[in-house]
């Protein structure tokens, strides 16, 4: 795990902008960068450039660093300890865009009809005391990393749709989230597939739905870094892009397309092993790989009518200022758009 550089990331969240010296433009030349990662299927395109040399052709070498939760991620990238990242929106990653210290640049996992998605879970007692969907969530909690976190916007708009009211715990680590969840301490959560499906087929918590039905099309996580590199690093920018949305399209045609057959299919779990549920057996690992499969967005597209979506709730919870605007949060001159 990247150990944060504490001093600076205090500033940052306490209101020191990024530094506004633009760097020099980027040399494809073996150009070391970090790339921050959670080990999860959902970021796979970082995991696939990296393997098959597709930063490498874009002359970056790159070092993936790994984090357990979104905020964390943000930091480091305001920081400068991260040079790029995929994850979530987060109400810190919208307060550092709105002192000019990141911007998201593209679209990473998104929700598709068809493809399953992530999963409304909840423990085996609550299951039991008769909450089989999600409108019988009344009154229960709800598992977030952080308040302003992801989790915590999906849990909000359940309880929007359904008329009921939620009480959020944050855990901070998703593993802590895990076992609050197993144990009965709290209710319900969401979470992506390779986890969720697991998770049900022990018995410790059950699957009552799919976060698709409430948040359909919904752009659940976004590949950002700092403003910095996005207004002065733009050669360098392209080249990462160029590169993760090599990895993307691999992903996509061996687990989505299936263009590959099974042996395509065994390859990429292969590859994915590396870096997700690494602590398994491959043959024990494969199944929640292959059940984590979910739609990363061709050539980083971005929705951002989503994307605004999750700015308004954030701004109308009081999470993030009221005045931060989406070109604040979003620099749409990299990837293709989708409104």
């Amino acid at each position: 795990m990247i150990k944060l550089n504490r001093r600076k990331a205090i500033a940052l969240m306490g209101g020191a902008a990024a530094a506004s010296t633009l760097a020099a433009p980027a040399i494809a030349s073996n150009r070391k960068i970090k790339v921050g990662a959670l080990r999860f299927t959902s970021h796979s395109g970082s995991f696939v450039a990296v393997e098959r040399g597709y930063f490498a052709e874009q002359g970056l070498d790159v070092e993936l660093q790994f984090f357990q939760a979104a905020q964390p991620m943000a930091v480091a990238i305001a920081s400068g300890d991260v040079d790029y990242a995929v994850t979530a929106i987060s109400g810190g990653l919208i307060s550092l865009a709105q002192k000019g210290a990141i911007k998201v640049i593209g679209g990473a996992l998104t929700e598709e009809k068809g493809i399953d998605g992530q999963q409304i879970l909840v423990s085996d007692a609550a299951f039991k005391a008769g909450v089989t969907t999600p409108a019988k969530l009344d009154g229960r909690s709800y598992g977030v990393t952080q308040t302003g976190s992801s989790f915590h916007y999906v849990g909000s708009q359940i309880a929007k749709q359904e008329g009921i009211s939620l009480t959020y715990k944050p855990l901070q680590k998703v593993g802590a989230v895990i076992g609050a969840l197993k144990s009965g301490q709290i209710d319900a959560w969401n979470i992506v597939p390779h986890i969720a499906k697991p998770l049900a087929k022990s018995g410790a918590v059950h699957i009552i739905g799919p976060v698709s039905d409430y948040l359909p099309n919904y752009q659940v996580t976004t590949v950002f870094t700092s403003a910095k590199n996005a207004s002065g690093e733009k050669e360098l920018t392209q080249n990462f892009l160029a590169g993760f949305s090599k990895g993307v399209d691999d992903y996509t045609a061996a687990m989505i397309d299936k263009t590959g057959g099974d042996d395509g299919v065994n390859n990429m779990v292969d590859l994915i092993h590396k870096y997700v549920y690494t602590d398994r057996p491959r043959e024990k690992a494969a199944p929640s790989i292959i059940n984590g499969t979910m739609r990363l967005n061709k050539d980083a597209a971005l929705n951002l009518a989503s994307v605004q979506h999750q700015l308004d709730w954030f701004k109308s919870e009081g999470l993030v200022d009221s005045s931060v605007g989406i070109d604040d949060l979003v620099d749409t001159s990299y990837v293709k758009i989708i409104s």
